[in-house]
């Protein structure tokens, strides 16, 4: 009976020991710029800063890497990105990298009946549109709009019927030889998936990603919070000031992508009316709805894809639309700045009397 006595009084002696031995996080957080032309922040949760600087290197990397790949605007050596798939296509099937033949398989796969408002293939138009928007800022006195028949003629070669992708050879080849691919209303959340998925495979999968409105959350916060807060900004803010001026609501979250788009970042101004960079494939312009969509779903690529979609609907129209996609919610900033959200994201809402719980 003694030696069991003792041998209890050793154990809880060794307890407060144990507690120490087990394994710290702390919180790291590192920021870089010229990927997708934005900033990009990662915060996560690591043993030590040399893991969260190795971790972090190789998504910096990643995220470099998918940028080149997936630009329209410039070459980079040999590397047969977008742009060179623009030059190239309509002469011959150029081969590709397998992730750039993914993400054009994708968009391709995901264009239909419910998505038809993002198509890959409105690059003469939105490149019509890009030039005004470049030519406007600079010589804001001389903006101008795009003639509505120059965009009409552009838009005869947006079929995507006209994109062939040949899996087996990994290879893009255009039928229509004014073709043009733009993939920016879901480049920046399909990349910004794949690096969160390494990062989910790796020594840090507690994060949280912020690729210029395009938010990955992993594992929860080692910080004893049940989830992150993400803040939904307010079109009217600036992304330098106080942020707790520039939140219309936050919501708390894990394991899942929350994705904006808005009119508040790419646009210039004609005439006193704001022109932003969402254009509709059916009016060939920018429509006014909305201020901005966000869009919380797993996936980051697949929520890219649909905030733009809601942003070129209707509020009633995009209600009904989402309320029909499984594991899929939304938040709308109308004009007059008045927000609406679906109901399955209300229990995640601070606007809501919702708080950020302790892990249980």
């Amino acid at each position: 009976m003694k030696r069991l006595v003792c041998a209890l009084l050793v154990f809880c002696l060794l307890l407060p020991m144990i507690a120490q031995a087990e394994t710290t996080y702390e919180k790291y957080t590192v920021s870089f710029f010229g990927s997708f032309d934005t900033v990009i922040s990662i915060i996560g949760y690591a043993q030590s800063m040399s893991t969260f600087e190795e971790v972090t290197a190789k998504a910096q990397e990643r995220f470099h890497y998918y940028h080149q790949l997936f630009d329209i605007y410039n070459q980079y050596g040999e590397l047969h990105n977008l742009w060179y798939v623009n030059q190239e296509a309509a002469k011959a099937p150029v081969q590709v990298p397998s992730e750039l033949f993914s993400l054009l398989q994708y968009a391709k796969e995901m264009y239909g009946p419910s998505l038809e408002m993002v198509n890959i293939a409105l690059g003469t138009v939105l490149a019509i549109w890009h030039q005004a928007r470049e030519d406007s800022e600079l010589d804001p006195e001389r903006a101008y709009l795009p003639e509505l028949a120059e965009l009409e003629a552009a838009n005869l070669h947006t079929d995507l019927d006209d994109l062939i992708l040949d899996a087996d050879a990994s290879t893009v080849f255009f039928q229509d030889p004014f073709m043009q691919l733009d993939v920016g209303a879901v480049a920046k959340g399909y990349a910004t998936e794949l690096v969160a998925r390494q990062l989910l495979q790796g020594p840090m999968p507690s994060f949280a990603i912020n690729a210029g409105g395009n938010v990955r959350l992993g594992n929860p916060p080692l910080d004893g919070r049940a989830n992150w807060g993400v803040a939904v900004q307010d079109p009217d803010g600036f992304a330098l000031a106080d942020p707790n001026s520039d939140v219309m609501d936050t919501l708390f979250l894990h394991n899942t992508s929350v994705v904006t788009s808005g009119d508040y970042q790419r646009y210039y101004i004609y005439q006193g009316e704001r022109y932003h960079h969402i254009i509709s494939p059916d009016t060939l312009m920018p429509p006014q709805y909305f201020r901005s969509v966000t869009i919380i779903t797993e996936d980051s690529g697949y929520a890219d894809l649909l905030s733009t979609t809601l942003f070129l609907m209707p509020y009633e129209e995009g209600a009904e639309f989402v309320g029909n996609l499984p594991g899929v919610d939304a938040i709308w900033i109308l004009n007059d700045r008045s927000m609406r959200m679906t109901d399955g994201i209300k229990d995640k809402a601070k606007s809501q009397g919702v708080t950020n719980p302790a892990q249980p």
